[in-house]
């Protein structure tokens, strides 16, 4: 961009010979030239702006959050078309076009000579269609992280005080107890194969379709992991931690606790006294004031058949369907996911789980996807290798509560 300074008006008042005429319209010749540069410069200035916002629209396409709204659907229509040519053809400069600048900083896992193309793009879509199948990516709280192992400190001891007179000495007071939380990521992979025929068929959307296929089995894998996973290569469920009945203050840290049902192998029979929903009553009240707010049921299909039929003493049913279009129902108030990794009611089981999960469950994802397409291996074949890496665990056990099947 130009950066003149114009002092055309001056320079006719110095140099003119003193015809008023003669100065006016030199002095019109100046203004005129000065405007038409400074539109100039405006204009130049706009494209320069207009330029940095497409930078900065392409940079929130590839490291957007749930917040920001995911890509729009210009930005969808480019990267399908250039998944589509790397599918289709193994032609990898269109999407490496798009990660050019925009996306540099986020394509750490890049190695173009191995053959792996990291799509960052892809984490957006990815993401919404797991919100979509898995519920603990809609309940838990989610971080992106560049590195192997999320870490975090967690204060999990209350800290001493003690009243004391004006002259009074000063003791010591207990200190505060802290943990360090460290969450590493675990590698999940498919690896589908298309035929070479089926690839040649242009008129077939196949980014969409390996997106989506992909997607379905990560899904199904990281959802099964978040509630029964044993930590070891995978995400650590919120079934595979230590329980027991006692309360938080007496509950060693790291422990969930639970509330029995009251009977051996599934909920009390009701009484003109007592509901089988009572462990329920029961178990939103263990967990604490602050979490009760964004508290949500997890139960399977069949235990939610169990629990729509309950109702209190006075014959009310405690389910409540949803009184809006996307909204889910509810149970004693408290909004209920289905998920069909919870196990079913039987005796020893934990099939209804109850809590602030955005407070109690972190799923820890990191940043950007691995693509690598193989047509030699299986011809006709081309296969396409896809990795992700993901991690899960609970950080705060209080905020999570589990109803345990007996007495």
């Amino acid at each position: 961009m130009k950066h003149e300074q114009f002092r055309g008006i001056l320079a006719v008042r110095a140099n003119a010979s003193g015809n008023p005429a003669q100065i006016l319209n030199e002095m019109t010749t100046a203004f005129s030239e000065f405007k038409q540069n400074h539109h100039g410069q405006v204009r130049e200035l706009q494209a320069g702006l207009d330029e940095v916002n497409q930078t900065l629209a392409g940079m929130r396409v590839g490291g957007a959050g749930p917040a920001s709204g995911g890509a729009s659907e210009r930005d969808r229509t480019e990267v399908n078309s250039a998944l589509r040519r790397l599918i289709r053809d193994g032609d990898e400069a269109p999407l490496a076009s798009l990660q050019t600048g925009i996306n540099a900083g986020l394509s750490t896992d890049s190695a173009p000579d191995g053959g792996f193309t990291v799509v960052p793009y892809l984490s957006p879509v990815m993401t919404e269609r797991l919100h979509a199948i898995s519920p603990m990516r809609q309940l838990a709280r989610t971080e992106v992280i560049a590195t192997d192992v999320f870490e975090e400190i967690a204060d999990t001891g209350e800290g001493g005080a003690e009243w004391v007179a004006e002259r009074e000495a000063r003791g010591d007071t207990v200190s505060p107890t802290l943990h360090k939380l460290s969450v590493p990521v675990h590698e999940i992979s498919a690896m589908p194969k298309i035929t070479q025929r089926l690839l040649d068929d242009s008129t077939f959307d196949l980014a969409t379709w390996l997106t989506g296929h992909i997607s379905q089995r990560f899904a199904r894998k990281e959802g099964a992991a978040f509630i029964n996973g044993d930590g070891v290569n995978k995400p650590r469920g919120i079934l595979q931690y230590d329980t027991a009945d006692t309360d938080d203050d007496a509950r060693a840290w790291g422990t969930i606790q639970t509330t029995p049902t009251g009977k051996a192998d599934g909920f009390l029979a009701p009484t003109t006294s007592v509901s089988p929903a009572d462990a329920l009553i029961d178990l939103t009240y263990t967990l604490k004031p602050e979490y009760r707010a964004g508290a949500s049921w997890i139960m399977n299909r069949k235990t939610a058949a169990i629990a729509r039929k309950f109702k209190d003493t006075d014959g009310r049913f405690l389910w409540a369907d949803s009184i809006a279009a996307g909204e889910p129902p509810r149970l004693l108030g408290f909004p209920v996911a289905l998920d069909e990794e919870m196990p079913d009611v039987g005796a020893g089981t934990t099939p209804i789980a109850f809590g602030d999960f955005a407070s109690g469950y972190i799923i820890v994802d990191r940043t950007g996807l691995r693509m690598l397409r193989d047509p030699f291996t299986d011809k006709p074949n081309v296969r396409f290798y896809t990795t992700k890496r993901v991690g899960g665990a609970v950080f705060n056990s209080e905020a999570i509560k589990l109803l345990r099947v007996g007495t």
